[in-house]
């Protein structure tokens, strides 16, 4: 088992930053991706980012290429989701996921844990 805790959402004015933080405990040593998802309201789950835990291997949304970037820090089995830029758009529920598999990391059948989401509202 392993458990997802997102941290670092909140209300951010457009054009602002946000640093987004998702600690891992447990079983991570079963974890090959980790990945940042959003959902909007009324809207179904998107990707956003993911990143290969052994070697750091990063993909991106079209969305969000340029804006946003996602790393690890391998002490705190922590991973972050960094955000510039930020406009309307980007107000959602974000979520953390760990994943056991390695090839449809823009799927959400390809992760097996998720965190209870942190909210970004960002304002016009």
């Amino acid at each position: 088992q392993v458990q997802l805790v997102e941290s670092g959402g909140g209300l951010v004015q457009a054009g602002g930053s946000l640093r987004l933080s998702c600690a891992a405990s447990g079983r991570t040593r079963s974890i090959n991706i980790m990945g940042w998802f959003r959902q909007a309201p009324g809207k179904g789950r998107e990707f956003v980012a993911h990143i290969y835990w052994r070697g750091g291997t990063t993909g991106y949304a079209d969305s969000v290429k340029g804006r946003f970037t996602i790393s690890r820090d391998d002490a705190k089995n922590t991973v972050y989701l960094g955000m510039n830029s930020l406009n309307a758009d980007d107000t959602a529920v974000y979520y953390c996921a760990a994943g056991r598999g390695f090839i449809a990391t823009k799927q959400v059948s390809e992760y097996d844990y998720w965190g209870q989401g942190t909210k970004v509202t960002v304002s016009s």
